[in-house]
């Protein structure tokens, strides 16, 4: 028979146990080049089974079409709007060149590590640029950070992988990253990866819209499944919660389906599936590739600062939120500011600046223009001075805050 000692500790130990919180892990993974049509008429049963757990909705890239934010929608351009949450005239990545990346605007991983520096870190990829130049690994603009789990330059090892006529390398070198992807959160279980699948965009590039696009789109759900199913079992077998969003860069022209980087509704028009529960109007509304990086950092509990937090041009679509949707002119010496609020409470405030030293890595002094109830979704102020060229605002809630730019023509 147990003394009354042992049994207080061990239903203690128990109560302990129990009440100790999962620890949060996150993998993303971009498959390069599927537009929304293409994988809603596919059938993919794993990245169904993901979407069964969260959800499932359109999406875009490219920017505001027609404003100061449109960005090509070309690969290296989405990418790194994911990783910094902001368009190109931030930045700064106009090709697949990438020639000269803004790294004032920090990446997830940056954020991650700064805040939390003993969180691990991988990288699954066909191209050492993703690491070394849109993340900026050991770059001393970027603070030097290392990841701590790297499997990618396949591309140059033609020894394993010889260059076929028919890009068929390509899917070898996409089944290798993503079975490194699955061996390594099993075994070691980063707390942030991004995992990235090239084999559907060179097919998009050869053949459009065609039966090689959508055996592509089937190998990339089996190369998910993988992920997804090394993610159950960490899930199963630890103490983890785990979120796994899978995305894309861009869409493809309507004429062939073989081109992008141009403003067509086909090519700006991507899609997002995740597990994570406590979806928000964000993500069954106007989601963007620019969402994702807030919605990790939020899964994370990754804090960042407000000067870099005002720059992040997505809305977060995990958990509440406030404001989204910003736009606004001058007229004058005058300007005018809308939003959508996303919840009936609330008070937002509005701040201005007129300079943009951030971009330069220097600060910006940003003035409060003043508050008004959220569901009022407007306000209207007069600048003091002389009315300037360029207006940062900033339109801050309760629970997140959006941005925009007010830029004169001349």
């Amino acid at each position: 028979m147990r003394s009354p000692a042992i049994t207080l500790f061990l239903f203690l130990s128990a109560v302990f146990c129990f009440a100790q919180p999962k620890t949060r892990k996150v993998v993303f993974i971009i498959a390069d080049g599927i537009p929304a049509d293409l994988i809603e008429k596919a059938d993919p049963s794993n990245l169904k089974s993901i979407s069964a757990a969260g959800g499932y909705s359109r999406a875009y890239v490219g920017g505001e079409k027609g404003g100061y934010s449109q960005t090509p929608t070309i690969s290296a351009n989405g990418y790194n709007s994911l990783l910094t949450s902001t368009w190109v005239n931030k930045h700064n990545v106009w090709g697949n060149d990438i020639k000269a990346p803004d790294y004032n605007y920090w990446t997830i991983f940056r954020f991650l590590k700064t805040d939390q520096p003993s969180k691990k870190i991988g990288i699954f990829s066909t191209w050492t640029d993703n690491r070394t130049k849109l993340v900026g690994e050991s770059l001393t603009a970027t603070g030097g950070f290392k990841f701590d789990y790297v499997s990618d330059g396949y591309e140059l090892d033609t020894a394993q992988f010889p260059h076929d006529k028919q890009s068929m390398y390509i899917h070898l070198i996409d089944e290798r990253v993503a079975g490194d992807a699955a061996k390594c959160i099993k075994e070691n279980a980063p707390d942030l990866s991004w995992v990235y699948l090239e084999y559907s965009d060179d097919m998009g590039h050869r053949y459009g819209n065609s039966p090689q696009m959508t055996e592509a789109i089937d190998y990339v759900d089996e190369q998910v499944g993988k992920i997804w199913d090394a993610i159950q079992y960490r899930q199963k077998n630890f103490n983890e919660d785990w979120l796994i969003i899978v995305t894309t860069d861009h869409g493809r022209d309507d004429k062939t389906g073989r081109n992008h980087g141009g403003q067509s509704e086909r090519e700006r028009t991507t899609w997002i599936v995740t597990n994570v529960k406590g979806l928000n109007g964000e993500f069954q509304g106007k989601t963007a590739i620019v969402d994702i990086t807030p919605s990790i950092a939020r899964f994370l509990q990754i804090r960042i600062p407000e000067e870099r937090l005002r720059e992040m041009d997505g809305v977060p679509f995990i958990g509440p939120i406030s404001v989204s949707y910003p736009a606004g002119y001058r007229n004058g010496d005058s300007l005018f500011i809308t939003w959508k609020a996303m919840e009936q409470t609330g008070d937002a405030r509005i701040w201005y600046t007129t300079t943009n030293h951030f971009k330069e890595g220097g600060p910006d002094q940003f003035v409060l223009a003043g508050n008004c109830g959220l569901t009022e979704e407007q306000f209207a102020f007069r600048v003091s001075g002389e009315p300037a060229d360029f207006y940062k605002i900033v339109i801050e809630g309760p629970h997140n805050a959006v941005n925009r730019w007010i830029i004169s023509p001349h």
